[in-house]
């Protein structure tokens, strides 16, 4: 689809993702020690149950709720993690009528689990996922190693996942209509323990991805030089219609790209709030560049209630065959050369996006956790036809059960 699920669910993530160091502060009264834990149980437990909300001025919503639970035992070192989601998706979005097709909505299934084990300094861990809905089918795999240096002042990552996805069109099996992407992906990591109160980590992901990244459904619109000049970004699909040649060929991008991307993380333990920050620098072969920085403040309010403030910013160059308004010839006798790389993708152009939100956490008892989260998404897109704008709302409600 034009809004794909997959799409969806990694911006739901980066809005409810937080910074998690490995190592407790050794200044929060509420991170236990090793010896708390073996003194008081061998196996830990956690199940945890939550509903995200996703609703945009583009007449996108998506629903989502979704369980998870985790099992380990401190003392032997070892952990066990799995997760199951549901997405449902409508959309009635400006690219959807675009193309005169009706609104939809489909549901999409994801699990995973997650599995890990710590023996002295070294530490391993696998992952595997499935999502699967009507016209997508994605399945990845992963291991990471970990060595703590120093008394764990240090700690060293490194990672490998695979993904292979399938797009394919609703109602048709993958064998009659099915495009294929692969990517590997591969990271190394650092993180140091500066002081009793702070940590920084850096973090470099290689990704690499070969197969076709194109949507099945859409059609990219055609124009003779002189009309493209007349389409303003967030031209109107009224506009865009009386402007453009009757071709509309499907979206076509390149079968290569690579991605690379730089994160530093810092955080720092005051008192009674935790500071958190994260920058991410990215750049990828087709000529993308980008910017990510996420702020969270966290402020304990007594032992039971935590609340806390959050700021997030990105801003990205278009890929280097973006067009706004995709150009093609005309041959004295009508015949029209399309452009090999075309795409209507306003994700691919230039954009900035400012969240800002918060939540709020209440411990109930010594089992139960419920927590709050609710952000607002503002996209400005800078080169792009039918919108330049598209403001979001996101929201998720949490419960969490944690016994020992």
């Amino acid at each position: 689809m034009f809004f794909r699920h997959r799409e969806i669910a990694l911006l739901c993530a980066l809005l409810s993702s937080v910074l998690h160091p490995s190592h407790s502060f050794a200044g929060d009264p509420k991170a236990p020690t090793t010896a708390k834990r073996q003194a008081t149980s061998s196996l830990d437990a956690t199940a945890s149950a939550e509903t995200s909300f996703y609703l945009d001025d583009t007449h996108v919503g998506v629903v989502t709720p979704t369980i998870a639970g985790t099992i380990s035992s401190p003392t032997a070192g070892w952990s066990l993690g799995g997760r199951y989601l549901v997405d449902v998706v409508t959309a009635a979005s400006a690219d959807i009528v675009a193309t005169a097709s009706p609104p939809w909505t489909e549901v999409r299934h994801a699990a995973s689990l997650e599995g890990g084990y710590e023996k002295g300094d070294l530490g391993a861990s696998a992952h595997a996922s499935l999502s699967r809905e009507p016209d997508y089918l994605s399945i990845s795999a992963g291991l990471q190693g970990t060595l703590e240096l120093d008394d764990k002042n240090y700690g060293l990552l490194l990672g490998y996942s695979y993904r292979h996805d399938t797009a394919g069109r609703a109602g048709t099996p993958f064998d009659v209509f099915g495009w294929t992407l692969e990517r590997h992906d591969v990271n190394a990591g650092l993180t140091v323990v500066m002081n009793r109160s702070t940590i920084g980590a850096i973090q470099l992901d290689g990704m690499f991805e070969r197969g076709n990244q194109a949507k099945p459904y859409r059609y990219v619109p055609l124009f003779e030089a002189a009309a493209a000049e007349e389409v303003p970004a967030g031209a109107s699909v009224a506009l865009v219609s009386a402007l453009r040649l009757h071709a509309r060929p499907l979206e076509a991008l390149p079968l290569v790209r690579n991605r690379f991307a730089l994160t530093g993380r810092l955080a720092h333990r005051r008192s009674a709030a935790t500071l958190r920050v994260e920058e991410r620098l990215y750049t990828d072969t087709w000529g993308m560049a980008a910017s990510t920085t996420d702020v969270r403040y966290s402020i304990d309010i007594g032992r039971f209630v935590t609340v806390w403030p959050r700021l997030r910013f990105h801003a990205q160059t278009g890929a280097d065959f973006w067009q706004r308004a995709t150009v093609v010839s005309v041959a004295a006798d009508g015949a029209i050369t399309i452009p090999a790389i075309r795409t209507g993708d306003r994700e691919l152009g230039p954009l900035w996006t400012l969240t800002a939100g918060g939540g709020v956490s209440v411990k109930l008892g010594p089992i139960f956790t419920v927590s709050l989260q609710v952000d607002g998404v503002f996209t400005h897109y800078l080169d792009a036809l039918y919108l330049t704008r598209r403001n979001a709302l996101f929201s998720a409600l949490a419960l969490q059960a944690a016994f020992d």
